[in-house]
């Protein structure tokens, strides 16, 4: 099956996870809006980005990833296994929206010059209080399992999107989450675990990546950057 990928072309965002899962996968796709700007938005979707699999149309990134992940390889077959893979990508979804908020606390309708104040108290918050919250809860995670991946020795479409994270945080805060970093171990080497697996190398250093930049979900802003040195919050 050749998939069809409708997500904005400028961005990474929250398309780039199920990017990641074609991509590792060796699935055959096209990333649509990179070639065309003409699009439909299907009856029943709310919004980008949505995925066409045959005469399926399927919405919500944490929902398309729970739909083809099985049947690309990157989740276990049996209900259970099937079910906890989807809860630890319903908890990155959580996670994705609190680093955007960072930098649109009031509203995302705003420009990130018209909250500036706000957005340097949300992101005390969220690099002392939030980040490391979620770092604990997929370090520990990993810990209870043997050979790398949050499963064990089988990677699946929440490793791609735990490395996605990382790779966005390293990008957003280099200097706040470069000092957190080290106090988790099991979530680096996942990153490197991912980021050696052939295809995804491939697609890393190709021209469907599409690189970081400050109309994306991520956003690398100096002065957030260092806000969670004037939290009081430990």
């Amino acid at each position: 099956m050749k998939y069809k990928l409708y997500y904005w072309a400028e961005i990474q965002g929250r398309g780039e996870f199920i990017r990641l899962a074609l991509e590792d996968a060796g699935a055959k796709y096209v990333d649509v809006l990179r070639t065309s700007a003409r699009y439909s938005m299907p009856k029943g979707v709310f919004a980008l980005p949505y995925l066409v699999a045959g005469k399926r149309v399927i919405s919500q990134t944490t929902n398309i990833l729970l739909y083809r992940g099985t049947r690309l390889g990157l989740a276990p077959k049996d209900e259970p296994g099937s079910l906890w893979v989807h809860q630890l990508q319903l908890t990155i979804a959580d996670w994705l929206v609190e680093a955007h908020d960072v930098h649109h606390p009031i509203g995302s309708g705003l420009y990130y010059e018209e909250q500036v104040p706000e957005s340097r108290r949300r992101a005390a918050d969220f690099l002392a209080v939030r980040l490391p919250r979620y770092l604990d809860y997929f370090e520990g995670v990993l810990k209870g399992q043997s050979g790398g991946y949050l499963l064990g020795r089988t990677a699946t479409y929440a490793d791609l999107s735990l490395f996605q994270m990382v790779a966005g945080l390293r990008y957003a805060f280099p200097v706040a989450f470069g000092r957190l970093e080290g106090r988790f171990p099991l979530i680096s080497r996942l990153y490197d675990r991912v980021i050696a697996r052939p295809r995804v190398a491939a697609y890393l250093t190709s021209s469907r990546r599409i690189p970081f930049n400050r109309q994306d979900v991520f956003r690398h802003y100096p002065e957030l950057d260092s806000a969670a040195k004037k939290s009081k919050k430990t």
